[in-house]
């Protein structure tokens, strides 16, 4: 039996881990992403790119909390938003997720989902770090009223690029292409490789809540 650890109050993340039979510990892991970021551009001299950010920060949520999980599988998860060759987070307020809408009708862009876990029952801490990306077109024909009744809803203020497709967005998407799981918050396909690389199944994790 091994236990699953996630560095995240994200309740996209665990109910995907519940749909999958899987109960994490959940660990806030409090990360400065801004900060992270900033200090990684830094050292690199140059922006980062989309995938290489959530990599990054997936990487910091779960290296932040590793040390009070010493007997289990460690997992941090983020996610951001591809539009027009711009990194879209989480809008935070109601103007900006209104501002992102009227710029998604119509586009399509690319979710990355980054996720890294780290196996604390190991001296070494091997480490495994995965991004997986899924594009997502939106409709073309989305009008002011739908957007100011979305945005009301509070539902794409705290979510990467501003909408879901497993809430009220779903009607405004009009296809997505990868791992559905992936726009949701969390690759479900690349969590099960990269704990395959651990040599982990889900299985295991199943049978250790």
């Amino acid at each position: 039996m091994t236990r699953l650890y996630l560095a995240s109050t994200s309740p996209a993340r665990l109910a995907l881990l519940a749909q999958i039979g899987v109960e994490p510990v959940v660990v806030p892991s409090r990360v400065d992403e801004p900060a992270a970021v900033e200090r990684e551009q830094a050292r690199l001299g140059r922006e980062m790119t989309t995938p290489e950010m959530v990599a990054l920060l997936a990487r910091a949520k779960a290296e932040a909390v590793a040390d009070r999980c010493a007997d289990g599988i460690v997992l941090g998860g983020d996610s951001s938003f591809l539009l027009d060759g711009r990194s879209l987070g989480k809008p935070h307020t109601a103007e900006r997720a209104a501002a992102r809408w009227r710029e998604n009708r119509g586009a399509t862009g690319v979710l990355w989902s980054g996720l890294h876990l780290i196996d604390t029952r190991s001296p070494d801490r091997p480490s495994v770090t995965r991004t997986d990306a899924a594009e997502v077109r939106f409709a073309d024909d989305i009008t002011e009223e739908e957007i100011l009744d979305y945005v009301a809803s509070g539902e794409p203020l705290e979510v990467a690029g501003a909408f879901t497709i497993d809430g009220l967005a779903a009607p405004l998407i009009a296809a997505v292409s990868g791992a559905p799981s992936a726009v949701i918050g969390l690759s479900l396909p690349g969590l099960r490789l990269a704990l395959a690389e651990l040599g982990v199944g889900l299985a295991e994790l199943r049978a250790g809540r």
